[in-house]
């Protein structure tokens, strides 16, 4: 078989799976689902019924746009149901797959001095792969958050910027300016790669200034500039006219809103410093709570490819050779400056999803890291059989670790149902299974910041209530908060009435003000039943 071949097929084998981590029992893991991707769903249909795409949604501290239309495509092919949230991040989290594998092959060419085709593609299958079977990725790559269209727009922006240096093509600078444009659309951390950019970019220039015709070069720049500008107009826009959303969350969790910034801000970095190999994300929606997000061999190559790098980094200003030192620069820039959303802030860190914009440049120093150490023990070994067989194990067992990882050791923890709200869930799937004559009230007693639909009900009612839509097309039931419980009617119809969490008092209440109800326990949920049957003793 010719080298070409065998690299298709790795290629290949790696996308299968990519998409097997992805796809497997995503019906069951992770179970529930949580209130901030749920009112992503209630915004899909809403956008769905009035036709009307907004480039931002405000509740629930403001979410970019590009997300909720993507649940709203996926509800038009597969009708609106929790798996159709999920198969949209899993889609971008397999085209990032393939755009990591891109991006390397570009970013790559300008590392390998002289230049080495296979070298250049062991790197980029090696990056590909472990991204592929990655925990923390494929973690993301099945929840639903906006955060997983966050590395894609990064891997292809870039792809399509070292793809446009390369050949000089203009259909390129426009494709890299549409998908960098895009990015606003996607989380609200995108916005500091506007800082890489406009470092990169001049950096580019100044380093390889002797191969480049200036006036060309800005005119690139411009077509790309242009082509962001345009793609991202719309929300820059909203954010004239709005521009307190434009800070929104982040600056609730700002480390500048602490009393000293300074030692907010160290305490974030040595904490997301440490959460690639020593301390991970403690909270079960983002990680096997407080294991570190890299496994341990793909933590060491990780470590690897930064030492290998900063040695090629040093070799190449002395060499002065530009291409290199541009491609080293990038990795580290990329790297400390879209690490910043996480950094800059001082709630719940080391914060695994803030931080996951790094994810496709870790994932490039351990393929940088796997190739070079391979390279280097096959130079200096006479034992190559037992080299090729140890990373053959390696390239097995690393799969199967992140794979018993994901799906046994995290995916089986009972911790998952209160991460991911399943009884919520139990709640939104036992009232939908109620006849349409059965009046039915929800009372909201779990915290959360109220959204404004449908009538200021805190947060946690989502995932109710994009149940019931998905189900019947509209709200059935009526949301109150406990201070709203003697907002309720029977009218002598048969009522059921279900606080979100079980609470005695609220139960008590109610027993009060209606006595001919009575309190039961069904499906495992607590409610309360008015103008039933009581139940026999």
């Amino acid at each position: 078989m010719k080298t070409k071949q065998l690299f298709l097929l790795f290629f290949v084998l790696i996308i299968s799976i990519a998409s097997l981590f992805r796809f497997y029992k995503l019906d069951s893991i992770p179970p529930g689902l949580y209130p901030d991707v749920a009112i992503n769903g209630n915004d899909a249909l809403d956008t769905l019924n009035a036709k009307s795409f907004k480039v931002f949604y405000p509740e629930n501290n403001g979410r970019e746009g590009l997300m909720i239309w993507l649940s709203a495509f996926s509800f038009l092919i597969f009708g609106a149901s929790i798996w159709a949230i999920k198969i949209v991040a899993v889609f971008f989290g397999i085209l990032t797959v393939i755009g990591l594998y891109l991006l390397s092959k570009e970013l790559f060419r300008l590392i390998f001095n002289p230049p080495s085709p296979i070298s250049n593609e062991i790197v980029a299958l090696l990056s590909s792969f472990f991204l592929a079977v990655s925990f923390w990725h494929t973690l993301f790559s099945r929840v639903g958050f906006r955060v997983i269209l966050f590395p894609f727009v990064l891997v292809y922006s870039f792809y399509f910027l070292f793809r446009a240096l390369r050949t000089k093509r203009t259909l390129f600078f426009v494709f890299s300016g549409i998908v960098f444009g895009l990015g606003f659309y996607t989380y609200t951390g995108f916005r500091l790669a506007v800082l890489l950019l406009f470092i990169v970019l001049p950096l580019y220039y100044f380093l390889n200034r002797k191969e480049i015709i200036l006036k060309k070069y800005l005119f690139s720049l411009l077509i790309l500039l242009f082509s962001i500008f345009v793609t991202a107009l719309p929300i820059g826009l909203y954010f004239l006219s709005h521009p307190a959303d434009f800070i929104g969350r982040a600056g609730q969790v700002s480390i500048f809103s602490q009393n000293n910034p300074l030692r907010a801000f160290v305490a974030s970095l040595v904490a997301h410093l440490g959460i690639f190999n020593i301390a991970g994300d403690m909270n079960w929606r983002h990680n096997l709570s407080g294991y570190p997000m890299l496994s341990l061999p793909v933590g060491i190559l990780f470590i690897a490819g930064i030492i290998f790098s900063i040695k090629e980094l040093i070799i190449s200003v002395k060499n002065k050779d530009g291409k290199q030192l541009f491609a080293h620069s990038f990795l580290f820039l990329w790297f400390f400056i879209i690490l910043l959303p996480a950094l800059l802030t001082y709630e719940g860190i080391p914060h695994a999803l803030r931080a996951f914009g790094v994810v496709p440049v870790v994932y490039l120093f351990v393929g940088f890291g796997g190739w070079k150490l391979f390279d280097l023990f096959n130079k200096n070994t006479q034992k190559k059989r037992l080299l090729y067989l140890a990373t053959i194990l390696l390239l097995i067992a690393v799969p199967m670790a992140e794979f018993k990882k994901y799906f046994v050791y995290w995916g089986e923890n009972l911790m998952l149902n209160g991460a991911f709200s399943t009884d919520f869930v139990d709640i939104g799937k036992y009232l939908n299974l109620l006849p349409a004559s059965v009046q039915k009230y929800v009372i909201v007693n779990q915290g959360g910041v109220p959204v404004p639909w449908p009538n200021g009900i805190p947060m946690p009612a989502q995932t109710i209530i994009f149940l019931e839509r998905a189900q019947y097309g509209e709200i059935r039931s009526v949301y109150l908060t406990p201070g709203q419980i003697d907002q309720i009617k029977t009218d002598n119809k048969p009522t059921i009435i279900v606080p979100m969490i079980y609470d005695e008092e609220i139960l008590h209440k109610l027993s009060i003000l209606f006595p001919e109800g009575h309190i039961q326990k069904e499906s495992g949920i607590s409610l309360f039943k008015m103008n039933y049957p009581a139940p026999e003793e």
